[in-house]
C-alpha cells in the first residue's frame, strides 16, 4: 500500500487535471513534497519515486506558471507521464526496481527469499511502467494531433491507473498465498 502513497502526487494530478493544469500540477508538487518528508521522516533514505516525483512536478509547476503558461494540457500529461515512465524504466534497466524501496517496508515482503522478493517486485515495477508508458503514448499523441478526442486519453489513463493500482495491491498478496501453501 506503501507503493500506492508513493504514486498519490500524479493521481491528483490525473484528476484534478481536468479543472485546472496549473492547480493540479501545485498541488501534485505540495502532495510530491509531504510524501517525500513524511517517507524521509520515518525512514532516513530518499526514494526514487519520491524524488523523481517532486523534482518532475516542481519544474513543471515552475514552466507553466512563469515560462509558458500556454502550455496544453495534453502536452503537460504527456511530459509529466513520459518522465515517470522514464525514471521507472531507468530503475529496471538498473536491476534496481523502484519498488523494491517500499516493499522493503512491509516486514512481510522482507521476509520473503530473496528470488521470490525480486520477481513480485520487477512484475510490479514492470506494471507500473507500462501503464506510464500507455498514458504518455495516448497523451502525446493528443499532444502531437489535437484533432483527436482527449476522451480517448483520459479513458487509457483510468484503465492503466486502475490495472496498475490493482496489480500492485492483489499481485504480492496472491505471491505471498503461494509461498506459503
Amino acid at each position: 500500500m506503501n507503493l500506492v502513497v508513493g504514486f498519490a502526487p500524479f493521481i491528483l494530478f490525473a484528476f484534478l487535471s481536468r479543472l485546472s493544469a496549473d492547480l493540479a500540477l501545485w498541488i501534485a508538487f505540495a502532495a510530491a513534497f509531504v510524501v517525500t518528508i513524511r517517507d524521509f521522516v520515518e525512514s532516513p533514505s530518499l526514494r526514487l519515486l519520491d524524488v523523481g516525483s517532486l523534482v518532475l512536478f516542481a519544474l513543471l509547476a515552475l514552466w507553466r506558471g512563469f515560462l509558458d503558461p500556454s502550455l496544453p494540457l495534453p502536452m503537460v500529461r504527456f511530459i509529466a507521464e513520459a518522465g515517470l515512465f522514464l525514471l521507472l524504466g531507468g530503475s529496471l534497466l538498473i536491476r534496481r526496481p523502484f519498488s523494491m524501496d517500499y516493499a522493503r517496508l512491509d516486514p512481510r515482503e522482507a521476509a520473503w527469499p530473496p528470488p521470490l522478493f525480486r520477481k513480485v517486485n520487477y512484475l510490479v515495477s514492470a506494471s507500473w511502467t507500462a501503464a506510464f508508458l500507455a498514458m504518455a503514448v495516448a497523451d502525446g499523441a493528443v499532444a502531437l494531433m489535437p484533432r483527436l478526442a482527449l476522451y480517448g486519453s483520459i479513458a487509457v489513463s483510468v484503465i492503466a491507473l486502475a490495472l496498475a493500482v490493482t496489480f500492485t495491491l492483489r499481485y504480492p498478496a496472491l505471491a505471498a498465498k503461494r509461498l506459503n501453501s
